[in-house]
């Protein structure tokens, strides 16, 4: 018989779940408990202490991962406020990728070499890989960083440097 959402929360909290009951789909699900139930950003702070809470009430420390942990809870918010699921049911149904550990949703935006870097694993990083979504990659994230820096350099804004280098190419055509 499945766990009821309250079960499945209650057990996760007070970890008298048995490790043996929390798997990917079950992390997800409670991280979806989370969001509901407390709304963003707090879901992320929350669910982060408990998640950790429970890894070493289960003598798995160590093993919590920041980026992933956020990377989920922060892809069920949008989710949830594109598409409101009331019933664990309906958002597993409509949100099926975020089901799968491996291959994880997580691929489509990060390298294997960023998650499983130490800094990833302490600290939420930005992804390093297509955004589908937003159409960004890393080359264009990088791109844009360097345009930063030269503009910073030059002590002016994006827009001013365009005017004064367009100024520059007129005056080297006279």
């Amino acid at each position: 018989m499945a766990m009821s959402d309250d079960e499945l929360l209650h057990g996760f909290v007070s970890t008298a779940l048995p490790a043996d009951q929390f798997h990917h789909e079950q992390h997800v699900r409670v991280a979806w408990l989370f969001v509901r139930q407390h709304g963003m950003p707090t879901a992320l702070s929350e669910f982060a202490t408990a998640i950790k809470r429970f890894a070493d009430a289960k003598g798995v420390h160590g093993l919590y991962h920041e980026t992933i942990t956020w990377a989920f809870v922060l892809i069920i918010a949008e989710r949830l406020a594109r598409k409101p699921a009331d019933a664990w049911d309906t958002f597993a149904a409509d949100n099926a990728d975020l089901l799968c550990w491996k291959p994880s949703i997580l691929d489509r935006y990060y390298s294997k070499d960023l998650l499983a870097s130490a800094l990833a694993r302490t600290t939420f990083v930005m992804p390093d890989l297509l955004n589908v979504e937003a159409g960004l990659t890393a080359s264009a994230t990088a791109t844009a960083s360097l345009a930063e820096a030269r503009f910073a350099r030059e002590g002016g804004s994006p827009a001013s440097t365009s005017r004064t280098s367009r100024s520059r190419r007129r005056r080297r055509r006279r």
